[in-house]
């Protein structure tokens, strides 16, 4: 495939360090939320080093991105887009198996081979296998750490991450209050009367949680293969990040979207939305310390809603849902706000952004115009993209954009096919496809290769829709390959465990002979 030409104002792109890094070229790549991977060494889980032989595989592959769900501590939550803090991972991620001095403590490794049988499950039960862990790590706490507070890497990232002792208390206040909203703790709370332990424990874990990712991000770089996080715009209320800077924050409104054909009624989401001038006049510090963390682990990253630095619909907490309304209300106020914000966080970042411009009713030219000017690719879901009454070729997408054929929040490619015939019957036809009834591999493989042969610079697809190529490698029921249905509260969201083992799908020659014969020669 031809390498597009540098657009002549590359050089005045807020973005311009991370293109440097990146390369203004063609990149392919998977998409996988981490909870879903399956091995047999893990418990219960994907896990942080099951990255490592998923990055081997997409190097002999030719695939050179890996894109994350985030992976943020959400406490008890299973949807990791309900954050408690922006900054720390979630310990439920912990490779156990390669935890520091076990093999010293017997009765570990053995408790350890038992939580091996939470892998058993279809779907993964996220609230055993938490308990579960934690429970590990609290034994392994107590009969490692005064051996590894120690060590001269445990101190100086204890020195080096001064978020740390913030997120420790909120998180011993969070246990010691049963998991309530802050607003109900007693004031005593919020002064460091923590015992020292507790608070240990959690720096502690985060030790562990950064120390593992590191081996992740040095096989990464070996391998020149990117790694691209997830950064939700907004925060649980419930956060650290909102406890420890309210004056941030304006908790008189929830964040939303207004009404439209999927939502008649609007949606609310129930997170705060932000007070851009205090955040300005602070010198953006808050954002700036997430994104300065969140480049220590990823090359790349997805602003989820990224519409929502330009305005957001805004619903009063007391009010229902007729009482929304945009903030900014006036659209050049709402590009100047979008443009400001974004070029100061992005002028000497070296993670490139790639936007989450899907709609959700406000997906105007204006801003994708704005975020083009700014060097950030925006979004393009090819089934979503219509000159009607016919598809958008693929050939016209900007180069400043990625191709998914679904994501985490849609139908699979086959519940698509299943539940929109009409839709299917037309995409098919728009792109040179004979149209069956049935997504067949061939027509599933076409639709691939034309994501990957599109004009955006960057072609990433969940994995499970590469999997799918092949139906020994997938759930029989193709609901089962589905990750979250938005707006909905289900025991079926964010549950999602692929069908093979890491080390079945990396050994599986078809899938890795057919994912080679997707690229653009």
């Amino acid at each position: 495939m031809i390498v597009p030409a540098l657009p002549p104002q590359i050089t005045t792109f807020p973005t311009k360090l991370a293109w440097d890094r990146i390369g203004f070229r063609h990149h392919h790549g998977i998409n996988v939320p981490l909870f879903s991977l399956r091995t047999q060494e893990g418990s219960g889980i994907g896990e942080f080093l099951d990255l490592i032989p998923l990055i081997a595989w997409c190097k002999e592959i030719g695939f050179d991105v890996i894109q994350l769900l985030p992976i943020n501590d959400t406490g008890l939550e299973a949807s990791p887009y309900n954050g408690l803090s922006s900054l720390a991972l979630h310990p439920i991620y912990l490779s156990l198996w390669d935890l520091p001095h076990l093999s010293k403590h017997k009765h570990l490794e053995k408790r350890l081979l038992s939580l091996r049988k939470l892998n058993d499950y279809p779907s993964i039960p996220f609230s055993l296998v938490l308990v579960s862990k934690m429970d590990f790590l609290k034994e392994y706490y107590l009969a490692t750490f005064a051996k590894l507070k120690e060590e001269a890497s445990y101190q100086e990232f204890i020195q080096k991450e001064r978020w740390l002792s913030s997120y420790a208390l909120f998180k011993v206040c969070k246990d010691r209050s049963f998991y309530q909203p802050w607003h109900l703790w007693p004031p005593s709370f919020k002064e460091n009367t923590a015992a020292l332990e507790e608070l240990n424990f959690h720096i502690f874990l985060q030790y562990l949680c950064f120390q593992q990712f590191a081996k992740v991000k040095r096989a990464a770089i070996e391998a020149c293969v990117f790694l691209k996080g997830d950064l939700p715009i907004l925060l649980s209320p419930e956060s650290a990040d909102v406890w420890h800077h309210p004056q941030e924050f304006d908790l008189s409104f929830e964040a939303g979207a207004p009404p439209d054909m999927f939502a008649p009624l609007g949606q609310r989401w129930g997170f705060p939305t932000y007070k851009w001038d205090v955040i300005q006049e602070n010198g953006y510090r808050f954002w700036k310390d997430r994104l300065k963390v969140a480049s220590e682990l990823y090359d790349i990253f997805r602003i989820d809603h990224i519409i929502g630095f330009f305005r957001i619909w805004a619903l009063p907490r007391s009010g229902g849902q007729e009482d929304g309304l945009y903030i900014p209300a006036v659209e050049e106020e709402m590009l100047l706000q979008g443009e400001t914000i974004l070029t100061n966080l992005c002028e000497t970042l070296p993670m490139l952004p790639i936007g989450e411009d899907l709609g959700l009713g406000i997906a105007m030219p204006e801003i994708r115009a704005s975020l083009e000017k700014l060097g950030i690719p925006g979004t393009k879901i090819p089934r979503w993209e219509k000159k009607e009454p016919f598809y958008t070729s693929g050939k016209e997408f900007s180069p400043l954009s990625l191709t998914s054929v679904s994501t985490h929040d849609s139908e699979t490619l086959s519940l698509w096919w299943q539940h929109f015939p009409n839709e299917a019957e037309l995409f098919a036809l728009s792109r040179g496809i004979r149209y069956q009834s049935t997504l067949t591999s061939d027509i599933r493989f076409q639709i691939l290769e034309d994501s990957h042969h599109s004009g955006s610079l960057f072609h990433i697809n969940l994995l499970l829709e590469y999997l799918a190529l092949f139906p020994d490698l997938v759930h029989k029921n193709p609901e089962h390959e589905r990750i979250n249905v938005p707006g909905t509260i289900s025991t079926t969201n964010w549950c999602y465990r692929m069908r093979p083992t890491i080390k079945e799908l990396t050994h599986h020659h078809s899938l890795k002979m057919a994912m080679k014969a997707l690229l653009p020669l």
